[in-house]
């Protein structure tokens, strides 16, 4: 920024003082900005080159009675906001089917995970014990809908229930892997759709918010009526690729179906590289009957692109297209590994050079199984909603932009 000043040199000599004073203290841990105090921010420009340039000074004007301490708080979570040891009036819960995404959000956002204590009965029935107070908080649970799917949907839903009715000021439910988010309409005779089902529980128990990613479908946020913020994986798998794929100019982005190809547009667009598209036809399903490329991939790397990969038929399918059409390297890259029944052997004894994954959900297990297996930790984008949603502000920049 250009040369700043304040508009007097009385305001400036004010703030000096106060900050000194500040960098004597020892209470660091206080970084509260108190509400009847309005702290401002005056950036005039200057023809002259002063004394000050590349500095930044505050200016504070309040109407308020407040202690002398009070101005040195705020300029010191204003100056130095690392000296916050962590944001106030908010707390980080983790149901058991993910505590390491839980354990890496909270480590981004200065915080200790909540203590709570989940187990089950002899009848196997959920018991939840909060061992915290939550009252006033602005509370985010932790649960992908992954592994034990439906006993992990019922300990959401009693965390958040439990939360509600402790007084807690608001329960945010932080769901990296949507559960039941492939049943979202009736494509048959009497078939449910499980996912507006999950979304009235969610609402039902309490939750005033759901932060996700990657929905199957987009529509899905309709079925509540409550604010969702379906995050995009796309910004890390971008850099994933410009990272990890030396000659990745000479790739396509393929959508291994119809119903991706938005999602690999936006990709290749993004990566100014060429897409083609699969289209599959299903006897049933996790069964494909047929597959027929539109693209041209001769010569050139195939970076499959998809939300999730389950029992991994349509990718094992697609690799052995693109290679028949001439393909040179085969990728696999998608948002939620799911990894069920024969996955894991299938990518063992497919071509890819590799399949990429994000931790949405737990792949220990499967990385041991599988050395082809590569994770991109998306955490960083979670503990950053989780930050912007506490704060107030917008969470459109994780739409398209990844924080470091």
């Amino acid at each position: 920024m250009s040369a700043s000043r304040f508009r007097s040199q009385h305001d400036k000599s004010f703030i000096d003082d106060q900050m000194s004073l500040t960098r004597n203290r020892k209470d660091l841990e206080l970084c509260n900005v108190f509400p009847t105090t309005n702290i401002a921010l005056y950036y005039l420009s200057d023809d002259n080159q002063s004394n000050h340039d590349n500095e930044t000074y505050l200016r504070i004007r309040t109407n308020s009675d407040s202690s002398q301490d009070s101005y040195q708080h705020q300029a010191r979570s204003t100056f130095y906001p690392s000296l916050c040891s962590r944001m106030p009036n908010i707390k980080v819960f983790g149901g058991s089917s993910h505590p390491e995404l839980t354990k890496l959000i909270c480590a981004r956002l200065g915080l200790e995970p909540g203590r709570v204590i989940t187990k089950k009965f002899s009848n196997r029935e959920t018991s939840i014990e909060i061992n915290e107070s939550v009252r006033g908080e602005d509370v985010f649970i932790v649960q992908s809908g992954c592994g034990e799917i439906n006993d992990n949907l019922m300990e959401l839903l009693i965390m958040i229930n439990a939360c509600k009715i402790a007084s807690a000021s608001r329960v945010t439910a932080v769901i990296p892997c949507f559960p039941y988010a492939r049943q979202d309409r009736k494509d048959k005779s009497r078939a449910p759709i499980s996912a507006k089902l999950v979304a009235n529980m969610l609402s039902v128990a309490g939750a005033d918010h759901i932060i996700t990613m990657d929905l199957h479908a987009s529509q899905i946020q309709g079925f509540f009526d409550i604010p969702v913020d379906n995050l995009f994986a796309e910004p890390a798998v971008i850099r994933w690729i410009s990272l990890h794929i030396p000659d990745f100019k000479n790739a396509v982005i393929v959508s291994p179906d119809a119903g991706g190809a938005k999602r690999v547009t936006s990709i290749a667009d993004r990566l100014n590289i060429d897409f083609a598209l699969i289209h599959k036809e299903r006897k049933r399903a996790n069964e494909i009957d047929s597959m027929v490329l539109v693209g041209d991939v001769t010569k050139r790397i195939a970076i499959l692109v998809d939300d999730m990969a389950d029992t991994c038929g349509t990718f094992e399918c697609a690799s052995q297209k693109l290679l028949s059409a001439g393909a040179c390297k085969v990728y696999a890259i998608c948002t939620h590994g799911i990894f069920s029944g024969p996955a894991i052997s299938r990518i063992n004894n497919s071509p890819f050079e590799a399949v990429v994954v994000t931790n949405t959900i737990p792949q220990e297990e499967n990385m041991k199984n599988s050395n082809k297996i590569q994770v991109i930790d998306v955490s960083m984008m979670f503990s950053e909603a989780i930050r912007r949603t506490h704060n107030g502000e917008s969470v459109s920049y994780l739409f398209t932009q990844m924080p470091l």
